[in-house]
């Protein structure tokens, strides 16, 4: 295990250096304070992990020293050391946020090993900040990658709803980045420390779905065995995503129209109604009005949906940012891989931004994954782009959009051996969506 440092505080001199020669044999970092000034002091300069402090000091107290310490340093923790202890310091160590309070001489066979739970628990504190904080960067508004008009107010309209529980509708066309928005709004939410939830609508039937979302009870259908909380339970104080909330079966919209109006939902196979605070961020590739018209979709759960709507906008609106994000996913892909590749030429970047991307964002990462994978060159050529999309640059109407789609829907799914499940996962599409492309585009279900 890692070791940690540890400052010692106490005034009797024979005592701390009989303490630091003990916790020095184990492979400690140690430094020394003869009272509380000092100590401040060594704080100020030093990264330190654990202190052992006696109570008694000449100028101050080691149970009031916690309580000053630990709301400016959380990661540190505070063992008491006391020659004359007493129940009342002991439990107000304890509510001050000592991680112990023990006697000298009587409790010396439990010093070290409490010390090496002490350094234990600094270390994974650290480790859970450090990987909380990635997930902050990750999921920030700092990482949507864009300098064009329309993605910067996109991003301006998203900060100012996180700031709120507003419900929040995102549209726009596959892969333009929806979940990522999504994220990006809870975690710059005052929900942020509490759960994000996701599901994708199209990827259940009618029945699993209202069973994901809402929960069941024991015996509410074949196989329900036990109780099970809904992602809508799940994500209480937090928030839940619905991805392709277009997808959902009308009759579980009144169902979710429920939520919005009351809070409230009913678990399938229960009687009474279950309370829940949960935000929602739904999101549609589809045109609701339209869906509306056909009888497809609830216009009251429309209504309560679109209370706040951000249309992301489809790259080939926002070619501009083009360069930025291709360059992005090089160096994610080149790093994966272990390659050099520095760059793109210009004829590479002339044609990416010469092609439509119906897929958008998700599309062009995968480009560039496949180009990086291709090349043996330290800088990317016209040559690395994928056979479909350099085919498309010379107007044939053999490769128009329809068609390259049809294809490789067809391909990914000769690839899965007709496993439909597997080609949507590979396709980065419901299964729903899938079915309703290959009745679309006329291809048989064993292509």
């Amino acid at each position: 295990m890692e070791k940690g440092k540890i400052l010692i505080i106490d005034d009797e001199e024979q005592l701390r250096s009989l303490v630091k020669r003990i916790v020095t044999l184990e492979g400690f970092n140690v430094v020394e304070a003869p009272n509380l000034y000092d100590a401040r002091k060594l704080l100020e300069r030093s990264d330190i992990d654990v202190i052992l402090c006696d109570v008694k000091l000449p100028d101050g107290n080691g149970v009031d020293f916690v309580k000053e310490i630990k709301p400016k340093s959380s990661f540190i923790e505070i063992i008491l050391l006391t020659a004359y202890g007493n129940i009342k310091d002991g439990v107000q160590a304890m509510k001050n946020g000592a991680f112990d309070y023990i006697m000298k001489g009587d409790d010396n066979d439990k010093l070290i090993p409490l010390l090496y739970k002490a350094v234990e628990k600094v270390h994974m504190q650290k480790r859970i900040d450090e990987l909380q904080q990635q997930v902050d960067k990750r999921y920030s508004f700092d990482n949507i990658i864009g300098n064009s008009t329309k993605i910067k107010e996109a991003i301006s309209l998203a900060k100012k709803v996180a700031q709120t529980d507003t419900t929040v509708l995102l549209t726009g066309e596959t892969g333009t980045g929806k979940e990522v928005f999504a994220q990006a709004i809870h975690n710059s939410s005052k929900r942020s420390l509490k759960s994000f939830l996701a599901l994708n609508c199209s990827a259940f039937s009618k029945e699993l779905l209202e069973s994901e979302i809402f929960g069941h009870k024991a015996g509410a259908f074949t196989g329900a065995t036990k109780d099970k909380k809904g992602l809508i339970e799940e994500a209480s104080n937090g928030t839940l995503f619905l991805d392709e909330i277009g997808e959902m079966h009308i009759d579980l919209q009144s169902k979710f129209l429920r939520v919005l109006e009351t809070n409230e939902f009913i678990k399938v196979g229960d009687t009474k109604s279950t309370k829940v605070d949960v935000r929602i961020i739904a999101a549609t590739n589809r045109d609701l009005r339209e869906e509306i018209k056909e009888g497809k979709f609830r216009d009251d759960l429309f209504y309560r949906l679109n209370v706040f709507t951000i249309q992301l906008p489809s790259l080939r609106d926002r070619k501009e940012d083009i360069p930025l994000l291709a360059n992005t996913f090089l160096k994610i892909f080149a790093e994966r891989t272990n390659k050099r590749i520095m760059g793109m030429d210009a004829t590479f970047i002339k044609r990416l931004q010469q092609q439509e991307w119906k897929g958008n964002i998700r599309e062009l990462k995968n480009a560039i994954e496949r180009a990086v994978i291709l090349s043996e060159r330290s800088e990317l050529e016209s040559k690395d782009i994928a056979f479909e999309l350099q085919s498309g640059f010379d107007g044939s109407s053999s490769f128009d959009l329809e068609t390259v789609e049809k294809s490789h829907i067809q391909k990914v799914l000769r690839h899965t051996n007709g496993n439909k499940s597997k080609a949507a996962e590979l396709l980065g599409i419901g299964v729903t969506t899938l079915y309703r492309k290959l009745e679309e585009y006329k291809i048989a279900a064993d292509s």
